[in-house]
């Protein structure tokens, strides 16, 4: 089999939905923002996602509490996903509700100046809507990385930042992508005398 035209077309995909991200310069200057200065108050970033989002947000979180850039060797970053290891997940599950699984470890972990940041493609699942609505009482700010118009989640998330597909993977590779151009330019701000 020759798999050259399905490759053809879904690489023109992938690079028409990035080059999509563009309508998204206001969302993503407001998001490196209000990161920088979260984290300049002692804030943490508190990532959750679902499947593939749960990997993008513990991928993200390790960024900062190890390394982003191989020739950037700074201090650790407070970052930290609310999808915990297998005990806490499954107890929860079978204890409370699935829906939980983030609610629980954020009303433990969450503090002023903290946060949350919700990478969901569908933009539909109950336990992401719950974590938001549980960040808009606590008054924490909220940035969600959305696809598929944004579903619920869009209403209770203070920064949106909507991916303009409804193929998940097209909208997972512009989430990754997203996610590390955010948190380079926060890094850069954070370390600026250094970069200098």
């Amino acid at each position: 089999m020759n798999f050259t035209n399905d490759f053809k077309n879904q690489l023109s995909e992938n690079i028409n939905t990035h080059s999509t991200l563009l309508g998204l310069n206001k969302e993503i200057n407001q998001s490196i923002k209000k990161i920088s200065q979260a984290l300049k108050k002692k804030g943490k970033i508190l990532f959750c996602g679902n499947g593939g989002s749960a990997a993008d947000a513990q991928h993200l979180a390790a960024e900062y509490l190890v390394r982003l850039r191989k020739n950037i060797n700074r201090e650790p970053l407070p970052a930290i996903t609310l999808a915990q290891d297998a005990s806490t997940l499954t107890a929860c599950g079978n204890d409370f509700s699935f829906d939980d699984i983030f609610l629980r470890p954020f009303k433990a972990l969450v503090a002023k100046n903290d946060v949350l940041v919700c990478i969901t493609t569908s933009g539909n699942s109950n336990n992401i809507i719950k974590v938001l609505k549980e960040a808009k009482k606590k008054k924490i700010l909220t940035i969600s990385f959305l696809g598929n118009n944004g579903g619920q989640a869009k209403k209770f998330s203070d920064i949106k930042l909507i991916v303009d597909s409804k193929i998940t993977a097209r909208i997972q590779e512009c989430h990754t992508f997203l996610g590390h151009f955010i948190l380079e330019q926060v890094e850069n701000i954070l370390l600026k005398k250094r970069l200098k």
